[in-house]
């Protein structure tokens, strides 16, 4: 049985019990509050859920992640990054860049980026919890990327692009920035061809719940005050670009 989240406390299972099958669905219900979503990234677990569903809370096993330092630029990008023409800025668009995530692709009716998860993420980038980073090109927003930022690990939501590799560029600059910083790990939830082609890879649920422990401290017991503390980042979102 999946169990049933009540709207409060904050009280998640272990992530241990989460399923196989699906891989990671671990528990239904709870709430889209901050207080959630912060008690839910400490300790690696994220809401995904499309327009008629109940909250659904992921931990899957194994996890993708990307060190920043082994992001793979192949040569056409690193060319498009020196010539293209693109200024890349963060957090002066976060609405914009969620709306375009939310942008059903091609051959899919709908999104899982629902209008609640928009306040949801809304709120939690005005307490400084969740940022974005944008690709312009001759004044339009071409592409970006956004997720939740906690000491050294940013937990990465969703990219999108209007521009060939303008999502792409996105994800590079954040990772130079990430290096210039404290940053040590990008969040990519679960395996896709694309993250692995820029050099993300799995690691275990373990490992990667045993570096939140290790980098941002033992996480608080389930109750009211489990998910109210914002961990600010460990680098400088002012930082990104600068390389671009």
């Amino acid at each position: 049985m999946l169990p049933w989240l009540p709207d409060h406390p904050v009280c998640f299972p272990p992530v241990e019990s989460a399923l196989r099958d699906p891989d990671g669905l671990l528990a239904a219900g709870g709430a889209l509050t901050p207080d959630w979503l912060l008690a839910a990234y400490r300790r690696g677990i994220f809401p995904w859920f499309s327009d008629g569903q109940p909250i659904l809370w992921w931990s899957p096993d194994p996890r993708m992640v990307l060190i920043p330092e082994e992001i793979r630029v192949r040569r056409s990008l690193a060319k498009r990054l020196r010539n293209a023409g693109f200024r890349i800025t963060a957090d002066s668009a976060f609405e914009e860049v969620m709306a375009a995530c939310a942008t059903p692709r091609d051959g899919q009716p709908g999104s899982w980026i629902t209008p609640e998860m928009r306040t949801a993420y809304g709120r939690l980038h005005r307490l400084g919890a969740a940022h974005s980073v944008e690709v312009w090109h001759a004044g339009s927003l071409v592409g970006g990327l956004y997720g939740v930022a906690m000491g050294p690990v940013f937990f990465g939501e969703s990219m999108f692009s209007r521009q060939a590799d303008a999502s792409k560029v996105a994800l590079v600059e954040l990772a130079r920035a990430m290096s210039t910083g404290d940053g040590r790990m990008i969040d990519c939830q679960m395996h896709t061809a694309h993250l692995a082609s820029l050099g993300a890879r799995d690691i275990a649920r373990s490992e990667f719940i045993g570096y939140l422990d290790q980098w941002l401290g033992e996480p608080l017991h389930d109750g009211p005050e489990a998910g109210m503390g914002v961990i600010a980042p460990a680098w400088s979102f002012d930082a990104v670009g600068t390389h671009a």
